[in-house]
């Protein structure tokens, strides 16, 4: 149902190296870079994450409650990607832990323009 999610960036050639890092392991790439937007996943069918300078020229601001959520796998795969998060310059927004019992596991953290990630396991 999702095509894609757009956030804003302040600096493209830094938002896309920390995207295409982070995710490659999930098997994401630049998929289509039209300078002032481009395009982060795995295939053009598949969801996407679209980074961009905003159109308006004005600076980025990172919403609030807005998050984007990315699951990676089983938990040992979300305490992997919040920790190359950190280590590709995100902050932590809440170290990875068990929320609900049984039921969600999650980890945040924010990018370095200050958009907040989720990374989560069901279960």
């Amino acid at each position: 149902m999702i095509g894609y999610v757009t956030i804003g960036v302040s600096d493209m050639e830094r938002a896309k190296a920390f995207y295409s890092e982070l995710l490659s392991d999930l098997g994401a790439k630049v998929l289509l870079d039209m300078g002032r937007i481009a395009f982060i996943g795995k295939s053009m069918r598949e969801p996407m994450l679209a980074v961009c300078i905003p159109f308006n020229e004005e600076p980025n601001h990172p919403g609030n409650g807005n998050m984007l959520a990315i699951h990676p796998g089983p938990k040992e795969a979300v305490d992997a990607h919040y920790k190359k998060a950190i280590e590709l310059g995100a902050t932590c927004d809440g170290e990875p832990g068990q929320r609900i019992p049984g039921q969600f596991y999650g980890a945040y953290v924010k990018d370095p323009d200050g958009n907040k990630l989720a990374f989560y396991y069901f279960g």
